[in-house]
């Protein structure tokens, strides 16, 4: 039985044409009631690349292709090396030093001098990438497929002054301008929330203004702190004054606490922000909310700013400036996979704090929501 399915399978692969075939496996796993055979070939193409996937399962051959599909990279799986072994780059993926032929990246910013209460935001980054070898290469829940969709490495931290937080602001637009310049897309791991202002300078750099879904416990609206006019509770403010960001096509959804009067959100909703409190969304589902956010921005460029305190603390303690009463992790990742069909040029998850969560839990949530962040941008295959 084993040998005819093989015989089935080789066969199908070498009807197609001009097809170098470099590697195969054939594993034939058998259940009770259920044989199955998986035949996986790596193709070296001469005109178009192509890959079929063969699956035998209860007797029915299906067929899958997927052409003009490059030699991606692919994290390191379970079954390939222990989870905790390896280098600590995200989800184990290639790292490289520039965004040479790459779709997205992921990037770490390691900084925490722009913080006002609990520092160890510098540590988010090392601790994001330890955590995310937990996660898989598919999202089981959306079929989503991109490591079969984009090229993607990790290109390690910026380097940054850290001991001067304006030479640090413009280390970074420096370093995110190279970044960008080809179109590869960042996601990247923070570091306090100073870091958007310089990635947006960057940003409106190459595209011009972007629409932007922040996601947080705070506006980070102020216009300077102890006299400052860059730390991790200004960069939006900034934004607005400099034009990085189209106020008519911005959100902020998870804003709560307390504050210093009444009236300290109504600044983003005079510039045209539009502003959802924490106590809209609790005991509900945001899906019908992006959907409204996904009419508003339209085909319009788009940056995804995640602030990890936008979560309940009860879910994720490990932050700076934690508020009761949060989003759950359910609404984060309806707010992320929200975001899909949006025309992002960039996303960032900013804030965890590891010394502040012994357990890892907060990182892991980063992790996940940044590999989420990957899943919606634009270019990203789904499974049916």
């Amino acid at each position: 039985m084993s040998r005819s399915l093989c015989r089935i399978a080789r066969s199908a692969v070498r009807q197609e044409p001009k097809i170098q075939i470099s590697q195969s496996r054939c594993m034939l796993h058998t259940t009770k009631r259920t044989q199955e055979l998986q035949y996986t070939t790596t193709q070296k193409i001469h005109n178009s690349q192509h890959r079929c996937l063969l699956h035998t399962t209860n007797q029915k051959q299906v067929c899958t292709s997927m052409p003009n599909l490059k030699e991606l990279n692919q994290p390191i799986g379970g079954n390939e090396l222990p989870r905790p072994g390896g280098i600590a780059s995200f989800m184990r993926l290639p790292v490289q030093q520039d965004t040479k032929g790459l779709d997205a990246c992921f990037v770490g910013i390691p900084m925490d001098i722009g913080a006002s209460n609990r520092s160890g935001t510098r540590m988010g980054p090392r601790q994001i990438r330890c955590e995310s070898v937990l996660i898989r290469p598919f999202s089981m829940g959306t079929h989503a497929a991109p490591f079969q969709s984009l090229q993607v490495a990790d290109i390690g931290d910026i380097r940054f002054n850290t001991f001067n937080l304006p030479e640090a602001v413009v280390d970074i637009r420096t370093e995110y301008e190279k970044i960008i310049k080809d179109g590869c897309i960042p996601l990247t791991l923070g570091g306090d929330h100073t870091i958007t202002y310089p990635i947006l300078q960057a940003i409106k750099d190459k595209y011009g203004p972007v629409g932007l879904v922040h996601v947080d416990a705070h506006a980070d609206i102020s216009d300077t702190m102890l006299g400052a006019k860059i730390t991790h509770g200004t960069p939006f403010r900034r934004a607005v004054e400099e034009g990085l960001i189209d106020p008519h096509a911005t959100v902020q959804i998870g804003l709560r606490g307390t504050g210093y009067s009444p009236v300290d959100f109504d600044w983003s909703r005079q510039q045209g922000f539009r502003v959802v409190q924490a106590e809209e969304c609790w005991h509900k589902s945001l899906t019908p909310l992006m959907e409204e956010v996904r009419a508003m921005m339209g085909d319009r460029l788009v940056y995804l700013s995640f602030d990890i305190d936008g979560i309940d603390p009860g879910f994720c303690p490990g932050t700076g400036t934690p508020e009761i009463g949060g989003l759950t992790p359910i609404q984060a990742l309806e707010i992320v996979r929200g975001c899909r069909g949006l025309n992002l040029v960039g996303c960032d998850l900013v804030e965890v704090s590891p010394p502040y969560d012994p357990a890892g839990t907060t990182a892991i949530m980063g992790a996940n929501l940044l590999y989420e962040m990957l899943c919606v941008l634009p270019g990203v295959k789904y499974s049916s």
